[in-house]
């Protein structure tokens, strides 16, 4: 039957848009299934970390957004590993991060269930008791290149299969002694379809039923049956389970509509996640202090680290969903830390290493409060506190260096530099112990320079050095150039108040500047110039237009550099005649320019204009300051 059913919005979702929606979209309009039921599938052999953050918050988000369930199921089956310590640290790490569960189950329950089903694949020739040892059993397999070869004891009949795995059940066997395999093909590719172990006899008590049973089912067995008792409707499992998924396929063909299965299949669907196995190793051999270690990528030790669980979720929500394996850069998951924490973390000061710094224009005994706020300026929350400033303070010790390199723009001997919330206070001496090791800093501050609260004067957050006798912050010089050509150029930062544009400074000192005051701007190696003796005529340059267009460019020059024209000349210059580019007069060249010499100048005005300046028929404008 088909239900219509509109795909829900993109806006306020808890898994964005994917493969695995679009699928999930297909199935509610063709009627496939009529809700989604997902679970939550983990080992209890461990601690969670943050690659099953990724399937908590996919498995879960996809009921929320699509207004089913999903089931929390301890995939107990194995009870040498597992304990009810690890159930319980699972169940609160899944509170913590903000989802609860439709119903608790666990694959103990269905010991039964799933026991019947063994049965029924043995009474139809599909699964038969073994009773090679682990070693030949993988030797019997054979390899990737050769195909396996069919045990001994695998044409055993029906009637013997049963009564031995009968007695398996009662404990008459010890461990290891038989294993119950399924019956598919020796000679596939995928090695997990030659005959794969479904049962096994651990003489060990589980967690959970004590020693009602003696034979387990593995997990292969146990996991694509317990879905199918669920009714999960979309199985979404790990790329590491890719492999196994033939084998779930399998056991679902041959047992549909038996041993209360229900007789339609659910979806399979494949992502990927991390795996927990050299988690557990680092746990097992002592290299970490348990599970919870700050260190460790469990949930616990992320909570302990101090990450909050919506950022783990918007992780989840940023790395996608993908159908292959995938490395994901740790940068990822400390911008979603970042972003979150940016927030709702307010921001105080520490030091680590301290440095005694004594101001020694400060009055003694004196302490004064100075307010520093919580946040930077981008978040839009309030709130400051009360920092002491006194005759002593403690700066970070590397934020001083005797003998600086080059572009080192903390304290320096004979430096100025502004204290965060604080004064600009400059080094005047050094105090060193008998071994030479820098022990105190004398320093004086400048009363006249505080700054107030969350006032945005120090691009570095340490304080510019000032110049002398002004009261403007002096910009430390940036390194820029284009990205890759190896040309790298000093450049000053505009003073406050001044519109700072890529130009640089000289551009944004020419806007400002009078129209007609005297101008000289070098471009190309040729300098704007007037004619000698005469006055310079008033120039009116925009505020982003090249001087050089004044020389004459080529056209697509002209069009990326401006709107300013140069003069017309007044009439076609003639041989031996240039026009000048800035009133237009067309004036004959000088003969001083040696025959044999100008053949090497082009025609151009330009190149004109350069002749007429080597002549000495013009001069240069007085530069701008610097």
């Amino acid at each position: 039957m088909r239900t219509e059913t509109k795909n829900i919005s993109t806006e306020g979702r808890h898994v964005s848009p994917n493969f695995i929606t679009e699928i999930i979209d297909g199935d509610l309009q063709q009627g496939r299934s009529p809700k989604v039921v997902t679970r939550f599938p983990p080992e209890p052999n461990g601690y969670l970390h943050i690659g099953h953050a990724k399937s908590i918050a996919l498995n879960f988000g996809l009921a929320l957004d699509y207004r089913g369930e999903c089931n929390l199921r301890f995939d107990d089956t194995n009870p040498e590993t597992e304990s009810l310590e690890y159930v319980e640290a699972i169940k609160r790490d899944v509170q913590w991060l903000g989802f609860q569960w439709t119903r608790e189950c666990y694959a103990s329950d269905y010991f039964e269930r799933l026991f019947e089903c063994a049965v029924q694949l043995i009474r139809e020739g599909a699964a038969y008791v073994d009773s090679l040892s682990e070693e030949e059993i993988g030797t019997y397999r054979g390899t990737i290149t050769e195909p396996g070869r069919p045990s001994p004891y695998r044409d055993r009949s029906v009637t013997e299969n049963l009564d031995l795995f009968a007695r398996m059940r009662k404990g008459e066997f010890p461990s290891g002694a038989h294993v119950l395999r399924a019956k598919i093909d020796l000679r596939s590719p995928n090695m997990k379809l030659r005959d794969p172990v479904l049962y096994r006899i651990v003489h060990a008590p589980h967690y959970r039923t004590g020693n009602a049973w003696c034979i387990y089912p593995l997990y292969d067995f146990a996991h694509p049956l317990s879905d199918a008792i669920e009714s999960i409707s979309h199985s979404i499992c790990t790329l590491e389970f890719e492999n196994n998924r033939a084998i779930y396929d399998w056991l679902l063909e041959n047992l549909r509509g038996k041993c209360g299965l229900p007789a339609s299949p659910r979806l399979n669907l494949d992502y990927t996640i991390l795996s927990k196995r050299k988690l557990i190793k680092l746990v097992d051999d002592g290299h970490v202090k348990g599970w919870d270690d700050p260190r460790m990528p469990t949930i616990a030790g992320l909570r302990r680290r101090g990450v909050t669980p919506e950022a783990i979720r918007e992780f989840a929500n940023r790395i996608g969903v993908a159908k292959a394996n995938s490395r994901v850069d740790i940068a990822t998951f400390e911008s979603a830390i970042r972003d979150n924490l940016n927030y709702r973390a307010p921001r105080v000061l520490a030091v680590l290493r301290p440095m005694k710094v004594v101001l020694t224009n400060f009055a003694e005994q004196t302490v004064e409060e100075l307010q520093a706020p919580y946040w930077p300026h981008d978040v839009p929350n309030e709130g400051s506190r009360a920092v002491p400033f006194s005759r002593e303070l403690y700066i970070e010790r590397d934020d001083f260096l005797e003998h600086p390199p080059k572009g080192f723009y903390r304290l320096i001997p004979g430096g100025r530099v502004r204290l965060r919330h604080a004064y600009v206070i400059r080094c005047d001496d050094i105090v060193k112990d008998a071994a030479g090791n820098l022990v105190e800093l004398r320093c004086t501050y400048d009363p006249a320079s505080r700054g107030r609260p969350g006032e945005r004067n120090d691009p570095l957050g340490l304080g510019a050095p000032r110049s002398e006798g002004g009261d403007a912050p002096l910009r430390p010089a940036l390194q820029r150039g284009r990205p890759g050509s190896g040309c790298r150029r000093r450049e000053r930062l505009p003073e406050p108040g001044v519109p700072h544009r890529r130009g640089g400074v000289r551009r944004a000192q020419r806007a400002a500047r009078p129209a007609g005051a005297p101008l000289s701007v070098r471009t190309a190696g040729i300098l704007l110039a007037r004619s000698g003796g005469r006055e310079p005529a008033a120039i009116s340059i925009q505020p982003h237009c090249e001087p050089a267009r004044l020389l004459g460019q080529t056209r697509g020059t002209r069009k990326r550099l401006g709107q300013c024209r140069s003069a017309e000349p007044s009439r076609r210059p003639a041989s031996g005649e240039a026009a000048n580019p800035v009133n237009g007069a067309v004036e004959p060249l000088d003969d001083a320019i040696p025959a044999e010499q100008r053949g090497q100048f082009k025609q151009s005005r330009t190149r004109r204009f350069a002749r007429e300046r080597h002549a000495g028929r013009v001069n240069d404008l007085p530069a701008l300051d610097a």
